[in-house]
């Protein structure tokens, strides 16, 4: 089907498949019911599904991402972020925010100071040494505010004693006011995070919500619905 833009009819497809015709005739039929095909006017076209399975990975992969963590941002009542770590740089691919729950505003690239705020320490914090100092070395520490990781020495400390099975906690390093939690997420290959922000005076909210984060991404991953791999 791909190979006819327009559509075609259904001897013409079972002829170039080398199928009888009857077969031809049942797979088209299953296919529309699927929404894979559609016809109109005495020709099969793509549908709606077929289209998606033909679209890129990433963006398919990104839509998957992008409708949980919405999801989770009307569980939740929080701001929820997704980022991975890829070719050396923090990239942050999905924010799911509301009005009544603003996401961190960007001030200073979420790439260059993956140091200061709770996703770029949780990915740093899977990388490996040498990927630390290298990363470090492209993006030196720098304060941000007065509670930000002074220098490398301390954040590497920081990041030897992170606990895979603990969220990744940071307290006003990024923005004055905002605290957020991040997780890990294991997705094949892929060094991942997700993670959660409050508002200073509702730090109380922050574990809980995390917690049923990590609960809710734990069964979608045993599930296989979940995928950021990109």
């Amino acid at each position: 089907m791909g190979a006819h833009r327009h559509g075609a009819p259904a001897k013409q497809l079972a002829r170039e498949a080398g199928l009888p015709l009857p077969t031809a005739y049942h797979l088209l039929r299953t296919l529309a019911h699927e929404g894979y095909l559609r016809r109109e006017n005495g020709v099969f076209l793509l549908g709606a599904a077929a289209e998606n399975l033909t679209a890129a990975p990433g963006v398919r992969n990104r839509s998957l991402v992008t409708d949980s963590l919405a999801q989770w941002r009307d569980a939740f009542g929080v701001p929820v972020y997704c980022a991975v770590y890829r070719e050396g740089e923090i990239e942050l691919i999905a924010v799911a925010d509301a009005p009544d729950a603003p996401a961190v505003d960007e001030w200073a690239s979420f790439r260059e100071t993956g140091h200061a705020h709770a996703i770029g320490q949780c990915l740093l914090g899977q990388l490996d040494e040498a990927g630390r100092e290298d990363h470090l070395d492209r993006h030196p520490v720098r304060p941000l505010t007065r509670y930000s990781v002074r220098d490398r020495a301390t954040l590497l400390e920081r990041l030897r004693t992170l606990r895979r099975d603990e969220p990744v906690i940071e307290r006003q390093e990024y923005t004055l006011g905002t605290v957020c939690a991040a997780i890990p997420i294991t997705a094949g290959a892929t060094i991942a995070s997700m993670a959660i922000s409050v508002p200073l005076e509702r730090e109380e909210r922050l574990l809980p919500a995390v917690e049923q984060l990590r609960g809710e991404v734990a069964s979608l991953l045993r599930s296989f619905v979940f995928s950021i791999s990109i």
